[in-house]
């Protein structure tokens, strides 16, 4: 598209001085001229870019978040004597580093209960782990709150979820209706990503300078601790994941399967990454490698902003503030957990 500029001597300044007939024929001329640069205007400036992001329609917003973060089951022996489930720490830091409040959300609770909760909260984390993607309580009230994102989005009311490492293959098991789990081990590594075309018009990555972007695909900023992940082949081959999801971004696995790292809703505000954002700001065991470059602390604070962002779309609230009160994560205390655990910090409950 051609640029169009007008200089300054295209204009004219008119004084006092000239006389009526004068005036008459400067009018008529300037009238022309109006009308021309308004009928022009909306032609010359507003050009249109593929490559723009498909930015979804402003709203009311929310200042004052809580993002629901769904407890882990514990399966680990040596965390086993102090609770039944947990979150770490670190996701809660994570999220609440970014603006938002933090309730957890318990995994023996009524569908009534889950109901209340999805009413009073403005989005939904769900962590990494090692639970059962079908028969885990982690799945099943996930997939409650799942069921209850989806008829809220349909209906207007925006409910963002994400989903970090389990979390985001759970998504895909969700929407799939199956688990397409192959090995794709990638663990303990630090990775670029290999972004897509679609990264660059991504929900997700819209707000990141162009040098992070860079330095996303090019530097070792991203923490991987899995075994498994959805492929690239798998991925293709199936419809509900292909209409459900854009992929933004892939790596390959320790025995060259090309797996999905990060992906985003097409239509719906649901966002996963198979690798582990929070890790970069905080968690800092000397055994495991995660990032802690300033690259890798920005891309952390950038995700992280951007899904509570998201939760600011969301109208949802407690219905009294003292409910409110007792349903936050400040109400518990955090485990030191550094001497058997790769977390310093665990919440368990």
């Amino acid at each position: 598209m051609q640029a169009f500029s007008i200089s300054a001597s295209s204009f004219l300044v008119f004084n006092n001085t000239l006389s009526y007939r004068e005036t008459d024929l400067f009018d008529l001329n300037c009238e022309k001229m109006l009308l021309t640069l308004v009928l022009c205007l909306p032609v010359i400036f507003v050009p249109w870019s593929d490559s723009l992001p498909t930015r979804r329609q402003p709203g009311p917003v929310n200042n004052r978040p809580i993002i629901g973060i769904l407890t882990q089951e514990v399966e680990d022996d040596v965390m086993k004597p102090f609770g039944k489930t947990y979150i770490p720490a670190s996701y809660v830091k994570y999220i609440e580093s970014a603006g938002s409040r933090v309730v957890p959300i318990r995994l023996t609770q009524s569908t009534a209960e889950y109901e209340k909760i999805f009413k009073s909260i403005n989005g939904l984390l769900l962590i990494g782990g090692s639970s059962d993607l079908e028969t885990s309580d982690f799945a099943k009230v996930a997939g409650i709150f799942y069921r209850l994102a989806l008829k809220a989005n349909d209906a207007g009311d925006s409910f963002p979820i994400w989903g970090t490492c389990l979390g985001m293959q759970l998504l895909t098991c969700l929407v799939a209706g199956e688990n397409l789990l192959t090995k794709t081990t990638a663990e303990n590594m630090a990775l670029p990503l290999n972004l897509t075309k679609e990264a660059h018009s991504s929900q997700m990555f819209q707000g990141f300078p162009s040098d992070v972007m860079k330095a996303l695909s090019q530097e070792a900023l991203t923490g991987n601790f899995h075994q498994y992940g959805v492929t690239m082949k798998t991925f293709k081959e199936n419809e509900k994941l292909q209409s459900f999801f854009s992929i933004l971004s892939t790596n390959t696995a320790e025995n060259g399967a090309i797996f999905v790292s990060t992906m985003e809703g097409r239509t719906y505000p649901f966002y996963g990454v198979q690798w582990h954002p929070e890790v970069n700001r905080f968690q800092w065991d000397p055994k495991l490698n995660f990032p802690h470059s300033s690259d890798a602390v920005r891309v952390a604070s950038l995700l992280a902003e951007f899904f509570v962002n998201e939760g600011r779309r969301s109208l949802h609230h407690f219905d009294q503030p003292e409910e409110e009160a007792v349903s936050l994560i400040y109400n518990y205390t955090p485990t030191y957990a550094g001497n058997f655990t790769g977390y310093e910090q665990i919440y368990f409950f």
